[in-house]
């Protein structure tokens, strides 16, 4: 079984401004930016994310960053995505119970692992009452991250690994919506064995 990826490791405090003559890359601050709000999102969490903040910490202007991301949750989901990413790659190796087994687990371990887990629950506890955020967050990363698995499967299915009358986008459901389910809720933790059983029984009905 393929080992799965290493967790994203906590990002670090961001570069200083930079106080040199001249203007920089565009894709340069882009990329200082994202690194500044996921360092401020995971030390801090997103009672103390502001544009303000992350403006600072990456030596950029507000007016620059309001021309990428057009609102706060816009840019906390971005910088939490850039600090998730590498732990969150999707393996495809042929062996579907392998891939979700690796996915999942790493996934897990990102949750529970490093700041993130916080950072995941906070973002979606707010965007409840914020339709912005909420916005965000389906376009940003529920969405893509969704989209990415549900591929995976169609494929899986397609090259018989499944029966062809499963729903990618129920399975997702029952995979990942258990992890959070028990993110979110008091009661058993999420961990990387429960990862492993979840794959294990869903793929023992799914099976082609």
């Amino acid at each position: 079984m393929t080992e799965p990826a290493e967790p994203a490791r906590t990002a670090g405090p961001a570069r200083p401004a930079r106080r040199g003559r001249g203007r920089r890359p565009a894709d340069e601050v882009r990329a200082d930016v994202l690194g500044a709000a996921g360092a401020l999102l995971l030390d801090k969490g997103m009672g103390a994310f502001t544009i303000e903040a992350v403006a600072e910490r990456a030596g950029a202007s507000k007016t620059t960053i309001y021309k990428w991301w057009p609102s706060k949750g816009a840019l906390a989901l971005d910088g939490y995505f850039h600090a998730v990413e590498s732990a969150l790659a999707f393996p495809d190796t042929g062996d579907l119970e392998a891939d979700l087994t690796a996915q999942l687990r790493s996934f897990v371990r990102v949750l529970t692992g490093t700041p993130a887990g916080r950072v995941i629950a906070e973002l979606i506890g707010q965007a409840q009452t914020d339709p912005d955020l909420a916005a965000a967050l389906s376009q940003r990363y529920s969405g893509p991250r969704r989209e990415l698995a549900v591929r995976r499967m169609r494929r899986a299915r397609e090259q018989g690994e499944l029966r062809a009358d499963v729903d990618p986008e129920v399975l997702v459901d029952q995979l990942w919506g258990a992890c959070y389910h028990r993110l979110l809720l008091p009661g058993p933790p999420v961990t990387e064995e429960f990862a492993t059983s979840l794959v294990g029984n869903l793929m023992r009905g799914v099976r082609a």
